[in-house]
């Protein structure tokens, strides 16, 4: 740095000397002292300009000193900064997963809770379906059937599908006849003698309904003939015969009507049946071949009381019928062979398999069109080709419920 100094001066001192007069005034000693003053202001002005080099250089060395000494301590400071963010990130971590734990053990709790609470209100409303089902099937009827003890042929008729009744409730001699699986007229005879023979007076009464039914499955229930709509596939009628109107109708839920009840009657979808316990609808369930459902029907209302999915397949049967709230399903296997009932359910359990006896039927050549059970005089009412027939019953009393 001085070196440069030293040179600027020299170049500066050889700049103004281009500016000295010549030879001749050289000796005026004014002129000289100015020179010579100027000079020492120069020579100062550099002095002070060295010294506040040296300090400047001093001080940036000092200021580099200190920073080089703040950049260490920022290293150090930033690697323990930084490990002190590693463990807290590590206890982080662990804290996380010590909450997750206390979590799922939370919702582990409150899972079995739930489960447990799902449970008890489950067998609470098992419970009380059961007290239901044992209020809706009283146990003032408890008889079982034990054997098909005979047969009556009453009448024969050219007509291979069809059905005959009488009132299931009402103490009243007249029977119901209605040929074909669908139509809309229903023949009404004063007793089972008329019906018998065809040129007994009284005539019989002929009665065109507003509405074809289909199937085999009408029943007559407190004056009232309840059948399956042909026009739909789940409705089901309930017509009054007395004012020859109908009275009301209901829609059965759940697919009904879609498929055949009994593989062995190909025309019947819905079929109704009375017992002790009312009325009741017989019906398949979704799929081929598949099971029967058992649903009972409040007849005042038409309102649907309980629905049963039943064991008994509707491959190979041709009828059924209720008797005291138990489904019997009569078989023939193949189409041929004795018909027999080889399903029977009871929705209160109280009959068993042990319990059940060979249940045939008298031999028949062909397929029942419809068996129906009356509580009244406690006989089947079935057609069989062509032929109304008269099945007696045997019964015996049920195990009493536990």
């Amino acid at each position: 740095m001085m070196v440069a100094l030293r040179g600027a001066s020299a170049l500066l001192v050889l700049f103004l000397a281009a500016f000295l007069p010549p030879p001749q005034c050289a000796q005026d000693p004014a002129m000289v002292h100015y020179i010579y003053q100027r000079f020492r202001v120069l020579e100062q002005g550099l002095e002070k300009c060295t010294q506040a080099t040296r300090a400047y250089i001093q001080e940036f060395q000092e200021f580099s000193k200190n920073i080089s000494v703040m950049l260490g301590r920022c290293q150090t400071y930033t690697s323990e900064y930084k490990s002190a963010v590693g463990n807290l990130a590590l206890r982080v971590e662990r804290a996380q997963r010590e909450i997750d734990y206390i979590q799922y053990l939370r919702e582990a709790d409150e899972c079995i809770e739930s489960e447990d609470k799902t449970l008890a209100e489950t067998l609470l409303q098992e419970a009380e379906e059961e007290k239901k089902i044992r209020t809706l099937l009283n146990a003032s009827c408890d008889n079982m059937l034990m054997s098909i003890k005979s047969l009556k042929i009453v009448k024969k008729m050219m007509d291979t599908h069809g059905s005959w009744m009488k009132d299931a409730v009402y103490n009243s001699p007249k029977v119901y006849l209605l040929i074909g699986s669908r139509n809309n007229t229903v023949w009404e005879f004063a007793n089972i003698r008329a019906f018998m023979e065809d040129n007994t007076k009284p005539a019989p009464r002929k009665q065109i309904l507003t509405l074809s039914w289909q199937g085999t499955g009408q029943v007559i229930y407190k004056g009232f003939l309840f059948f399956h709509n042909q026009a739909t596939s789940n409705e089901i009628i309930k017509y009054n015969l007395q004012k020859r109107a109908v009275e009301d109708r209901m829609l059965l839920p759940g697919g009904v009507g879609r498929a055949l009840v009994y593989q062995h009657s190909p025309s019947t979808y819905i079929d109704l049946a009375v017992d002790e316990h009312g009325l009741w609808a017989i019906h398949s369930g979704p799929g081929t071949h598949s099971h029967l459902v058992l649903t009972k029907i409040e007849p005042g209302t038409l309102g649907v009381e309980h629905s049963w999915d039943t064991p008994c397949r509707s491959q190979d049967a041709e009828a059924s019928f209720l008797l005291c709230g138990v489904l019997y399903v009569v078989y023939r296997t193949g189409g041929q062979g004795p018909h027999r009932i080889t399903c029977v359910y009871d929705p209160l359990g109280t009959i068993s398999e042990e319990d059940l006896p060979n249940l045939f039927f008298p031999k028949r050549p062909r397929s029942h069109s419809m068996i129906h059970y009356n509580p009244r005089d406690k006989q089947l009412y079935a057609w069989n080709e062509g032929n109304q027939i008269i099945y007696k019953l045997q019964t015996k009393r049920k195990l009493p419920l536990k």
